[in-house]
């Protein structure tokens, strides 16, 4: 089913252009309406008669100028067109679109005058650069942009890659973005979703059966609607280990607040139980601040084995807080040989990184038990030192080789499942970096999945509510407001279902 949260790379958007046109979409009227919908954005950027300056490039994207200069002056704006090229060097719709707004101004792009606009409008390249931008565009036209009037950028601003989310060179920064369809992966993917500014998404007219035709799994824009049906609901006849136990496995007292927030965190996304494993020297301190959770003293591989045979633990935790003692990898270890889904944080990613593969096999061994990785980029990098590309292509590599679900963290954090699918996430505020914060985002994964939540599905829950969560409280964040600020959240997302 078509969500609008599918994201497509810019070679999957220009198939899905040509199968729209296959299915009898004519693209004239696709461009006339991409261009219309530039133009219902920019009347709401200025105030009426405001002088709007278009820079239109030589292809689509300028064509979609074209059309939104054109519908912009019929409004009664003060519409000038900056062409990059002469109109002999235009060719299919580009060239119809600039024929219709042939009787429109037009200024020279090289020596436009910015004194007194009150916008431009990025219609330069779009997606579909596939090089870096001309020196001589980056410094006689972007260099004049710098600073000066807001900018509506179409589909992308000028100089960014769609589908990674990467400068090819210069970039022209938006303060708003106009695209078509659906989302690309690099409208997300910072440094993309800082340059785009606030970013709108328009219905242009083309099917969305044409999805269908491009090879997937797609990746989406990590939203409820694709993990909310599988969110954990609360029976009327319920109780706390029917709502699913949880462990999360301590290391010793000097970072020992790093488990205390992972368990905090598992306890308010809905785990009935919470048990920290922990050496018996962080007893006391987990004992003076923990309430609602149950302490087990347990430190060695053995003892954590011991511990984690019982069969009514639904999910283990084990990473934040660790440590790095010569024994730590042997731990990590010995609760990946337990029945639990598990989550693989901080301290258990780095322990790792000396040799990833006894790692990976570990996890393969048990397949039918999820395993969820959440790595930093640093740590991604020991782990997966020979990956490249993209954000998302990297975090998909990554759960294919290892066979867990990877929660790639960061401003844009990616979610993927060996199997293929992929999210990124884009609702995370900068308060976010801020100590302990992953350590609680393990905590809500935890939770989830102590209460048997697919794996892919509640990495992606709980890298929302987390930045849901942190975006409620807003400035003054530290880590422990984050639990604390959850249980609104939850309400708000799930209104009446229980």
């Amino acid at each position: 089913m078509a969500t609008r949260l599918e994201l497509l790379t810019t070679e999957e958007m220009a198939r899905a252009d040509q199968l729209a046109v296959e299915l009898g979409v004519p693209s004239l009227m696709l461009m006339e309406n991409a261009g219309r919908a530039v133009a219902a954005e920019a009347i709401k950027m200025v105030s009426p008669g405001a002088r709007i300056a278009v820079l239109c490039g030589p292809g689509n994207n300028g064509g979609d100028g074209f059309v939104a200069a054109r519908v912009l002056r019929e409004a009664g704006y003060a519409v000038s067109i900056a062409p990059l090229a002469e109109p002999d060097k235009l060719r299919g719709d580009a060239a119809v679109m600039a024929a219709k707004a042939d009787h429109l101004d037009r200024v020279d792009i090289w020596t436009l005058n910015l004194s007194g606009c009150d916008l431009v409008i990025d219609a330069l390249f779009g997606a579909g650069l596939s090089r870096p931008m001309a020196p001589e565009i980056g410094d006689k036209i972007f260099g004049r942009l710098f600073g000066g009037p807001p900018i509506l950028a179409v589909d992308v601003p000028s100089g960014l890659d769609g589908t990674t989310g990467q400068s090819t060179g210069f970039v022209l920064s938006a303060t708003r973005t106009v695209t078509f369809f659906r989302l690309k992966p690099g409208h997300l993917l910072m440094p993309g979703r800082a340059l785009c500014g606030r970013m709108v998404l328009a219905d242009i007219g083309m099917p969305d059966g044409v999805l269908a035709h491009i090879p997937g799994p797609l990746p989406h824009a990590n939203a409820p609607a694709t993990w909310l049906p599988a969110f954990p609901r609360l029976a009327m006849d319920g109780h706390k280990y029917s709502r699913g136990h949880a462990v999360v496995v301590s290391g010793g007292i000097e970072m020992s607040g790093a488990a205390r927030l992972c368990a905090r965190g598992a306890l308010r996304v809905g785990a009935g139980l919470v048990t920290v494993a922990t050496p018996p020297d962080a007893l006391l301190a987990h004992a003076a601040q923990l309430n609602a959770t149950l302490l087990k003293a347990a430190s060695t591989p053995g003892e954590l084995r011991q511990l984690l045979a019982d069969s009514r633990f639904t999910a283990v935790a084990v990473g934040p807080g660790l440590g790095r003692a010569a024994d730590v990898m042997e731990r990590v270890l010995a609760v990946l040989d337990c029945h639990a889904a598990t989550v693989l944080d901080a301290d258990a990613l780095t322990v790792a990184a000396d040799n990833p593969a006894r790692l990976f096999e570990a996890i393969q061994a048990r397949p039918e038990r999820p395993v969820v990785l959440t790595p930093h980029d640093g740590e991604f990098k020991r782990l997966f030192p020979d990956l490249s590309g993209s954000k998302l292509e990297r975090a998909r590599q990554a759960a294919s080789r290892s066979g867990a679900v990877v929660v790639l963290k960061g401003p844009d954090t990616v979610i993927a499942a060996p199997d293929g699918r992929a999210s990124i996430n884009d609702n995370a505020p900068p308060t976010l970096a801020t100590a302990g914060s992953g350590d609680v985002l393990a905590g809500f994964i935890t939770g989830l999945l102590a209460q048997r939540m697919p794996a892919y599905e509640a990495a992606c829950a709980a890298v929302w509510v987390h930045g849901a969560a942190a975006e409620r409280f807003g400035r003054g964040l530290i880590a422990e407001d984050l639990p604390e600020t959850l249980p609104g959240v939850l309400t708000e997302l799930l209104g009446g279902l229980r």
